[in-house]
């Protein structure tokens, strides 16, 4: 009897051992945590797409050239009335001509440093017009001239003028030449000097102005100077003005509408 007693206990026991083994079971099978990392994933392998891509078109570039554009002045020629005020030294009483027959020209002109001026010159009004075509062509030929200012910068004084290499008109003076006393085309503001140390007037073998003497040598053709068929000696001729430098005394310098 005892036996059975015991027999049943152990039964008991083992009951008891195995429900406890079912619950801790029971807890290690709940199911996993939602925020649990997902699954892994198999990535194809990569394979060299490079030579079945197309390649880009190739590009061209333009490049255009740029000048930034200068402009020059266009010629001017201006004429306005005088009176003896404007002339102080260049007229007087007793002079061929009176101030009201001459004209104050302003004229452009390209200097020798390759720029544009603006000059001023006294002449006859009958020459106003030959005198501005004139000018006008040579400006239009960037024909270089020293400085244009009427004479009278000078106090008059013909060999000051020479000497500063101007080119002027009208100055009632007689005619540097020899033989007796007369009026010079200058007084009549019938001639112009142009350049006069590029083109001196040599008489007697004296050259006037000194400087002059540089430019004796005329089959050297330089800037600013007469010779036959060059740029200065064929405007005047365009509008029938003759060069001094065609006489036995040369006068390089000088070109007058009467051709004295």
């Amino acid at each position: 009897m005892q036996a059975q007693r015991s027999q049943a206990a152990l039964v008991v026991v083992m009951l008891v051992a195995i429900a406890g083994c079912g619950s801790s079971a029971s807890v290690k099978a709940a199911p996993a945590s939602s925020t649990s990392a997902p699954p892994e994933t198999t990535l194809p392998p990569v394979t060299s797409t490079s030579s079945t891509l197309p390649r880009p078109a190739p590009t061209t570039t333009r490049v255009v050239a740029t000048t930034t554009a200068t402009t020059v002045p266009v010629f001017t020629g201006t004429i306005a009335s005088i009176t003896a005020a404007d002339v102080p030294s260049t007229y007087h009483a007793g002079c061929p001509v009176a101030p009201e027959h001459l004209r104050m020209l302003h004229m452009s002109y390209w200097g020798f440093d390759g720029q544009p001026h603006i000059g001023t010159m006294v002449v006859n009004a009958a020459v106003t017009a030959p005198v501005l075509t004139v000018f006008s062509r040579l400006y239009a030929e960037r024909f270089p001239i020293r400085r244009m200012v009427p004479e009278d910068a000078y106090g008059g004084s013909d060999p000051a003028s020479m000497a500063a290499d101007n080119t002027s008109g009208f100055n009632c003076r007689n005619a540097v030449a020899p033989g007796p006393p007369h009026w010079s085309e200058h007084a009549y503001g019938e001639a112009i000097d142009v350049n006069t140390v590029e083109n001196p007037y040599v008489e007697g073998g004296t050259v006037q102005p000194a400087a002059g003497s540089a430019f004796l040598d005329r089959s050297r053709h330089r800037d600013g100077m007469a010779f036959s068929g060059g740029e200065l000696v064929t405007a005047f001729a365009t509008v029938g003005w003759q060069w001094g430098g065609r006489w036995s005394a040369p006068d390089y310098q000088h070109f007058s509408a009467t051709g004295g």
